[in-house]
């Protein structure tokens, strides 16, 4: 039965607002993203919830409705809090309803199993302007795209699919069915009519990044990499390095690792996002985030070989076999030359006869001199070495092929890898990031059915099956020689422990969580950099850091990528300058408002020849031309450029940032 819980006692019946935006989940994304469309955009909500518990906290007593409305409430106190020491900030949390109080009442949440028919009617389908599928099962989310789909042509979809080519063929159905229900739609509005997102690939590329040394996040927008680098802070005397651009500064540990946990609530230690000039200067003792390359991605560039129907000689026999034959091959090579030397007779003839001694062919050198038969015992003797030697390479080489579907355990003298701890959705995504940057890699999974178990398989990832809060399960996957540590499971707890027993083995491990409590891991985080300060700790939520790119999509917006900076989340997104008073008709200079927007590329192309996907490559002919057509994104962007209604641009920006852009965009233009 569909369970409507009234926002308010004294409205129990309230309808919901035309234009506003349906999220149904079953798991913290959902959560996540209805917080995101509330708090930061500012727009009118319904959530649903399945009813029960949380199948990923079966300990937790709350039920789905309970951490809904818990979150909520939190995230309500806090913006409440920051509007009332911030009169814009905390302005932009109502999204220009006239709400003082935005905080549950602004959120509808109905409970059902399924999102059925008459489950999506009730929720008002009809007027709303976005949907979100959000449940982590893809068939559940298919069906309720169709159902959504022939009940509003006009609606906008957004899908979480973790199976990408479906996904694909899913997006071009969605929008076929839109344009046969509304001919004559703007191809603008129709591209935007579908959206098809994975939360697993969009958090891959930051927690592999987590356990690397010095890596860049890498955000992709036409064929052009924009890699996003953290560095340390400068020593005495030295200057900082802004790259092209500094896009945030890190808050700073050197005086209380504890003090600062990187999120909002951290104060003026916290770290600043797209920080001004005067601010970069001004701050020592910080690590920053610059945009330090821009680099074109090869489409032509075959993908890493990471695994093949053929395994080489290294995987079939032993090292030791190996030196053992080459042995053998140096002491042949050694009594063919005594041969010629001796016996003064052909290359070719010392050659056979010593392979014949070798073969123990029975041809005995009765008549010949001394030399020579000297040489023939010791070649007898030699190739008596070669009998064994031939038993065993046969013997490995079955071995070894029997057992090339199985998992591979880790080799000996394994040192600077990552151990990652998890083979879900997420975990399988990070390794397939790990073995792109041919990082290697051990996984630990207590599952042997879990679901990156043949990938792992197919790449030959050395694995180690057990419970990894078992004595010995971390030890068998070499943590002390490890470089890292990535805790992936969907268990909190098991995570921690993990952790916690891994820094007791490696204090100086890197170390990087995925926590869903966001107060949980901040007490984590915080205790961790206080027990182990020259060691890197960092906590991860996936739904935190998939939340803004479907909350984007839903606004009619294609975010390139969001990445962390300690526990905020700033966001990279492709605008139209038209019908943004913000960016029409001012230079990039007067654009850039700090710790909100900045303009990092200008797509100056005719809209009608633009690739309306940044995020793919231009489509070219490797075999008619080697190199990728020309991007139409500048980048060296010259302070006094005006922007124009035509332009679209690239922009890097706090999720705050992006929902007032979008907000003053809305006013802008009448209707809206």
């Amino acid at each position: 039965m569909l369970g409507f819980v009234p926002p308010l006692p004294q409205q129990p019946g309230r309808p919901p607002s035309s234009g506003h935006m349906i999220v149904c989940g079953d798991d913290a994304l959902a959560r996540r993203l209805a917080v995101e469309l509330r708090f930061i955009y500012g727009e009118r909500v319904t959530l649903l919830l399945p009813p029960g518990r949380d199948a990923n906290s079966p300990e937790t007593p709350l039920t789905q409705r309970g951490r809904a409305a818990a979150l909520f409430g939190r995230m309500s106190a806090a913006m409440n809090r920051a509007g009332n020491g911030n009169g814009a900030t905390g302005g932009g949390t109502t999204g220009g309803s006239g709400d003082t109080n935005a905080g549950v009442e602004a959120v509808r949440i109905m409970e059902a199993p399924e999102p059925s028919d008459d489950v999506l009617e009730e929720t008002g389908i009809d007027r709303a302007a976005a949907l979100a599928l959000v449940y982590d099962d893809d068939e559940r989310n298919i069906r309720a795209a169709l159902t959504a789909r022939r009940l509003n042509p006009r609606l906008r979809l957004v899908i979480r699919l973790y199976n990408r080519k479906l996904g694909q063929h899913l997006e071009e159905l969605l929008d076929q069915a839109a344009a046969v229900a509304m001919p004559g739609i703007d191809p603008a509005l129709l591209d935007a009519s579908t959206t098809v997102l994975s939360d697993a690939d969009t958090a891959a590329p930051a927690l592999a990044a987590t356990a690397l040394t010095g890596s860049s996040k890498v955000i992709q927008a036409e064929g052009l990499l924009l890699r996003a680098a953290e560095r340390p802070p400068p020593g005495p005397g030295e200057h900082a390095d802004p790259g092209l651009c500094t896009l945030a500064l890190l808050s700073s540990t050197t005086n209380d690792p504890a003090g600062a946990e990187g999120s909002d609530s951290s104060g003026d230690e916290a770290p600043q996002l797209l920080p001004d000039e005067r601010a970069v200067a001004e701050t020592t003792g910080r690590g920053t985030v610059v945009l330090e390359a821009i680099s074109r991605a090869d489409p032509a560039r075959p993908a890493t070989r990471m695994g093949g129907r053929g395994a080489p000689l290294a995987q079939i026999f032993s090292r030791r076999l190996r030196w053992s034959a080459l042995g053998f091959a140096l002491a042949a090579v050694a009594l063919v030359i005594a041969s010629l030397l001796t016996t003064k007779d052909t290359a070719l003839h010392s050659a056979y006869l010593t392979l014949l001694d070798l073969l123990g062919m029975n041809d005995p050198a009765e008549d010949a001199p001394p030399a020579r038969q000297i040489i023939q015992i010791l070649s007898g003797v030699a190739g008596l070495l070669l009998l064994p030697l031939l038993i065993a390479a046969v013997l490995e080489a079955f071995g070894t092929l029997r057992t090339a579907s199985s998992l591979r355990r880790p080799p000996r003298g394994l040192g600077g890898h990552v151990v990652l701890l998890g083979l879900g959705k997420i975990g399988t995504r990070v390794l397939v990031r790990l073995r792109e940057l041919d990082i290697p890699v051990v996984v630990v999974e207590e599952d042997p059915e879990a679901r990156g178990i043949p990938l792992a398989r197919s790449l030959h990832v050395p694995t180690v099956i057990g419970d990894v809060t078992q004595e010995g399960v971390l030890e068998a996957a070499k943590i002390y020689r490890a470089r890292a540590l990535l805790a992936l499971t969907s268990i909190d707890t098991t995570n921690l422990e993990a952790a916690l027993y891994a820094r007791s083995v490696k204090p100086d491990l890197r170390v990087a969580l995925r926590l869903y409590d966001d107060e949980f891991a901040t007490a984590v985080y915080r205790t961790l950099r206080t027990a182990h300060p020259q060691a890197l700790t960092r906590s991860r939520s996936v739904s935190h850091l998939a939340a803004p790119a479907f909350a984007g999509a839903m606004m009619g917006r294609q975010v390139l990528g969001a990445i962390p900076v300690e526990r905020k989340v700033m966001l990279f997104a492709a605008l139209e300058v038209a019908g943004h008073p913000q960016l029409e008709g001012r230079t990039v200079e007067q654009a850039f408002r700090a710790g909100a927007w900045r303009v990092l590329a200008i797509d100056a192309t005719p809209p009608a020849d633009r690739n309306p996907d940044l995020a793919a490559l231009p489509p070219f002919d490797p075999e008619g031309d080697a190199t990728p057509p020309p991007s139409g994104l500048v980048w060296d962007l010259h302070p006094g450029y005006v922007l124009r209604a035509q332009d679209r641009v690239v922009i890097a920006a706090t999720r705050r940032g992006l929902a007032e852009l979008l907000r003053r965009q809305r006013s802008a233009v009448p209707g809206r």
